[in-house]
């Protein structure tokens, strides 16, 4: 009998849920650009590049900034092919001409496109089908995958039918935009901590798209911390979006703030080396139940250690050498393969 893999046996013939690098920094201007890809160079992928069309492109000079992107989109600068770009948003007259230029003159498209600004559903699946198309005509062999901002009233009203569009792969929080957008009714202290964390509106948002995207298999992107100086700032901000809220991933705004975020995802050596002798057990015993210590396991708990160990690979974390064989995917002959 050959050996299955957790992702096999685990999600009922689904696909497991996206797993994407814990941070996603952006970077606006040439120079920001540059030397957040050599650092990604550095660390490797554990990070995120989104280069940023919306922020980023002086006002009249969106065409020049979109090629600016294109250029370094596949180039030597972009060796892992997790690069993204931030387009502009629905009501701006240039976010079609943002995806045509970046899709055509990108030697590869990029890892994904967010939306920023989404106010419904219409909008954001307008948008979608026109990158869709534009990367068939082009004869990009891949679709590219979507991010939406959520940050308006609109958008986090409907943002369980946002998280359910085909070809999104994740929903992020824009936390000083919703704040703004009550108009004075929520006071500035909630757009940094702890009162991000504690006023109630802004806790509401940030669950709704928490549970928005685990419903639907997409990733939750947590907002900035606005901290660049105190890393231990950035780092409490990380833990608790994680621990409390349920991210899985979080912005970066400053390349400081990168290494304090992708630690405080990651899971501990304990909980890497509990997670691997539990799914290896079960794997052994052919994913049914178990017995760890004391207490008992099946592909509920299973499916937990399983995310601990995708996330620990996500996060650049070392993962134990007997773990491997949960990695293997299985071939177009049915045999399992490295």
């Amino acid at each position: 009998m050959r050996v299955l893999t957790p992702a096999e046996v685990l999600f009922e013939g689904e696909a497991p849920p996206a797993v994407l690098p814990a941070c996603d920094h952006y970077a606006g201007s040439e120079k920001l650009m540059l030397k957040s890809l050599a650092l990604q160079q550095q660390l490797g992928p554990v990070f995120d590049i989104t280069l940023d069309c919306e922020d980023g492109a002086q006002v009249g000079r969106e065409a020049e900034h979109a090629e600016l992107v294109a250029s370094l989109l596949g180039s030597e600068h972009d060796r892992f092919g997790r690069v993204g770009v931030r387009i502009h948003d629905f009501a701006h007259t240039h976010w079609r001409d943002d995806v045509r230029l970046i899709l055509r003159a990108a030697k590869r498209a990029p890892a994904y496109i967010t939306l920023p600004k989404i106010r419904n559903v219409h909008d954001a699946a307008e948008m979608i089908a026109f990158i869709e198309a534009t990367r068939r005509e082009l004869g990009i062999t891949q679709p590219v995958p979507v991010q939406l901002l959520v940050e308006t009233h609109g958008a986090l009203t409907r943002v369980f039918e946002l998280a359910a569009l085909p070809g999104v792969e994740a929903l992020s929080f824009g936390l000083m935009d919703f704040v703004s957008a009550h108009d004075g009714a929520i006071p500035d202290t909630a757009m940094r901590s702890p009162g991000q964390f504690d006023h109630p509106l802004v806790r509401r948002a940030k669950l709704e798209i928490s549970a928005a995207c685990h419903a639907y298999g997409k990733v939750p992107s947590h907002n900035v911390s606005t901290e660049v100086r105190d890393m231990s700032v950035v780092a409490n901000d990380a833990q608790r979006a994680r621990n409390e809220f349920g991210y899985t991933r979080m912005w970066s705004i400053h390349p400081a703030q990168i290494e304090a975020i992708v630690a405080a995802f990651a899971p501990r050596d304990e909980e890497i080396a509990t997670a691997t002798e539990i799914l290896l057990a079960a794997q052994s015993a052919h994913w049914g139940p178990t017995r760890h210590g004391d207490t008992l396991h099946d592909r509920a708990s299973y499916r937990y250690y399983w995310s601990v160990l995708r996330r620990a690979q996500s996060t650049g974390r070392a993962v134990p050498q007997e773990a491997t064989p949960l990695f293997a995917q299985v071939g177009a002959n049915g045999q399992s393969v490295a």
